[in-house]
């Protein structure tokens, strides 16, 4: 027997990784290093759940409550596993998966690398494995892509332009990161982040912000110009986010139209544009910054989108 946790009607399997705390105040540092003291509601029983055979997605409603309550434990853990120091991190609760206090780390809350996903914790990577399935969700997507890297890596050094990409994963993860954007993964010379509403409430603006801090970290608008010239696309839809994977190795990750759209906008922004479908641009409210508002043919759609165009030196496209 083991005890199952419960939040707002959300039934979270006993093995949830994540912590699922009742409200408290913010933990100082210190106290992240302690060991966390959960407290909790809790129904008993049995450790395992068998869905019935004709159930296809059995999870769908425990992933939809992790992915979509504020309240949710991985909205819990992330907010306070970014304090902690070191680099690279949990891809879903952002514990430390390296530096110097890793080990001290690892021995306190009971996380390490996994040894099946780097990218992932211990605790992360074998729920996600042994909870197949997802739900679909309302969420916002950005996708960053470096424009030109083909003729750049003709031009380069292979170790060259390798350090260049690390420089920019590393860069573009601190950002999105920073505005409490999930990042998916690094796909050749491109970073996508998946803003979910159990981490931010209003996900469309902090796709919209994280893109804007983007160009700025990457240089675009500086008087000397970028270190890397990139263009982004955000869109806000409904997409299917979950687990994937075969049972031996899984994957979190977000599929469906709205990841297509996102994926097309940043193919066809130009270095140093941020491109905002309309979706995200009218639910992120009212942003008084400079744009360009038209109507956008995507490869591989029948009828144009419309979308606003941010350009980072604050000229709209075609002045």
């Amino acid at each position: 027997m083991a005890v199952q946790m419960v939040r707002n009607g959300t039934r979270f399997p006993p093995y949830l990784p994540f912590a699922l705390p009742n409200s408290r105040p913010a933990m100082r540092p210190k106290q992240l290093f302690e060991k966390p003291s959960v407290s909790c509601r809790a129904i008993i029983t049995p450790l395992r759940w068998t869905p019935m055979a004709s159930d296809k997605n059995p999870h769908e409603e425990m992933w939809r409550g992790l992915l979509t309550d504020p309240q949710s434990p991985l909205h819990a853990d992330r907010m306070q596993f970014k304090l902690l120091p070191g680099s690279p991190r949990c891809k879903t609760c952002l514990f430390p998966l390296g530096g110097a206090l890793v080990s001290a780390l690892s021995s306190k809350w009971g996380r390490k690398p996994s040894r099946k996903n780097p990218n992932f914790c211990n605790l992360c990577e074998e729920f996600i494995r042994t909870h197949p399935g997802g739900a679909e969700i309302d969420l916002s997507l950005l996708f960053a892509d470096v424009r030109g890297s083909t003729s750049m890596a003709e031009r380069m050094m292979p170790a060259e332009f390798a350090s260049l990409m690390n420089r920019f994963f590393r860069s573009s993860s601190d950002v999105l990161i920073g505005c409490d954007a999930l990042v998916d993964k690094f796909v050749g010379d491109e970073i996508i982040g998946l803003f979910l509403p159990a981490i931010v409430a209003d996900h469309p603006a902090a796709a919209v912000e994280a893109g804007r801090r983007l160009l700025s970290a990457i240089g675009h608008g500086e008087p000397g110009g970028p270190w890397l010239p990139i263009g982004i696309g955000v869109h806000s839809g409904t997409a299917y986010v979950g687990s994937v994977g075969d049972g031996l190795v899984a994957d979190f990750t977000a599929m469906g139209d709205a990841v297509n759209v996102a994926a097309r906008l940043a193919s066809q922004a130009g270095p140093g544009e941020l491109v905002v479908t309309e979706a995200a641009w009218t639910r992120g409210g009212p942003l008084h910054v400079p744009n360009s508002a038209h109507m956008l043919d995507l490869k591989g759609r029948g009828s144009p989108i419309e979308v606003r165009v941010l350009r980072s030196d604050g000229i709209p496209p075609g002045s």
